[in-house]
């Protein structure tokens, strides 16, 4: 799905929290390189899951999520990133803050609940991900790149 087959309105933006908020992954799924800055998800919390190196982000009112935020990606990447996150994952709505303030309307990915019972109680972390877990992530995703559309 395009992120303008119900609104040719919609965001172009997409706010990443785990393994996309490597610059190259992102590009390499979408096709595509897009402005991006640091961004915030109030409302959410971030989540290792069990025996893989990506994390899943559901809501929570306590927590907030430090990420990426990518803007303006074409359309074509909508379908390219829809299957790389896969059945686990739903596209949604929310509200972000840049870290230069602003508020900006972008899609994510929130892991579905009916696979809440693979997330780790434990936050993902991000430094640990790119000290030991991205190079065995792309090893174990090489064709990610070529993704078909779902």
């Amino acid at each position: 799905m395009n992120r303008t087959d119900t609104d040719p309105h919609a965001p172009t933006a997409c706010f990443t929290y785990g393994s996309l908020m490597c610059e190259d992954i992102m590009a390499a799924v979408c096709g595509a390189r897009a402005d991006h800055r640091p961004a915030t998800l109030r409302g959410h919390r971030r989540h290792a899951v069990v025996g893989v190196a990506y994390p899943g982000m559901v809501p929570n009112a306590d927590h907030r999520v430090q990420g990426v935020l990518y803007l303006d990606l074409p359309d074509s990447a909508w379908p390219r990133l829809d299957a790389f996150e896969g059945e686990e994952y739903e596209r949604r709505l929310v509200d972000v803050v840049a870290d230069d303030g602003a508020r900006i309307r972008a899609w994510t990915y929130v892991f579905r609940p009916r696979f809440a019972h693979r997330l780790a109680p434990a936050d993902w972390d991000f430094a640990h991900f790119l000290r030991e877990g991205k190079a065995r992530f792309v090893s174990d995703y090489v064709g990610f790149d070529t993704l078909p559309a779902r």
